[in-house]
């Protein structure tokens, strides 16, 4: 199944897209949320396809974020060799950890607001874990059965804020805007292997990031695995597991969004976004 949320900011709609068509599930859903999750959803929306009794929404006006707010976002950091090397750093030893703002959340074709006063705006296609169900000390070998499915992420990254700034990455990393996600989250079966999921970003059509999550450091599994032995993932939860080589940071000099710039990108199976960037104006 792909799930999508549907309408103005803070008042999506549940839907689900089936060959390209969205069909309204909110008579039966009130929306892709914990409590959704918690109570097998997913199970039960399998359940109301079979009965085919269903609005169609057509030409929806917005897309927003594949799931509702989240009691967390938890990133993993320098999960590609290739971008650890790029950015100066060593290889981690153990997942490096962090978290965005649940109020970073936002849709897919949503615009990007560069943050007051920010010279260090970045992106970073990423591969999302939402989890599925209540997951405490998982062993690697049953991490798959916490899963959800799975989304397209762009981790925005206010370098400044992140690496020059004091304290920890999270400052960087939580600003609004700075999680779009989806279009789509799609369920775990409908994902062959997920680690085998080509990723592409384009900024302005030129391409900047391209790799596969084949190449990841540490893997869904043990992502998932390792997260939970330090803290309680809850359903809907989001994890995104890290970005490859192609960063803004990672080029001599390094290049930066400024307002006007268009981020496009796309993974295997999971669809594709795009940004348009803007300052902020308050």
């Amino acid at each position: 199944m792909q799930l999508v949320r549907l309408g103005a900011f803070e008042q999506e709609k549940p839907a689900i897209l089936i060959d390209g068509r969205y069909w309204d599930v909110s008579e039966h859903i009130i929306d892709y949320n914990e409590a959704f999750f918690a109570a097998d959803g997913l199970g039960k929306l399998a359940h109301i396809l079979d009965t085919k009794d269903l609005f169609e929404i057509k030409n929806p006006s917005r897309i927003g974020s594949c799931v509702a707010r989240p009691s967390k976002i938890i990133c993993v950091g320098l999960n590609y060799a290739d971008h650890a090397r790029e950015t100066g750093a060593e290889i981690p030893q153990e997942p490096i950890l962090f978290f965005k703002s649940t109020t970073a959340l936002c849709g897919p074709f949503d615009d990007v607001i560069i943050p007051k006063g920010s010279i260090k705006t970045d992106w970073e296609v990423e591969l999302a874990i939402v989890i599925g169900k209540k997951a405490q000390y998982v062993t690697e070998a049953d991490a798959y059965d916490y899963i959800a499915g799975y989304c397209l992420h762009n981790d925005y990254s206010e370098r400044e804020y992140q690496l020059e700034r004091g304290g920890n990455w999270s400052k960087g990393k939580g600003c609004d805007t700075f999680a779009p996600l989806g279009p789509v989250l799609v369920t775990k079966d409908e994902i062959t292997d997920v680690h085998n999921l080509s990723m592409w970003l384009d900024v302005n059509g030129k391409r900047f990031q391209t790799s596969n999550t084949d190449q990841l450091i540490f893997n869904v599994p043990q992502v998932v695995s390792y997260i939970s032995q330090f803290m309680t993932l809850l359903p809907g939860d989001v994890i995104s597991t890290g970005t490859p080589h192609g960063v803004g940071l990672g080029f001599k000099p390094p290049i930066y969004l400024k307002a006007g710039d268009v981020v496009t990108l796309g993974m295997d199976g999971l669809g594709e976004q795009k940004q348009t960037a803007v300052a902020y104006t308050k």
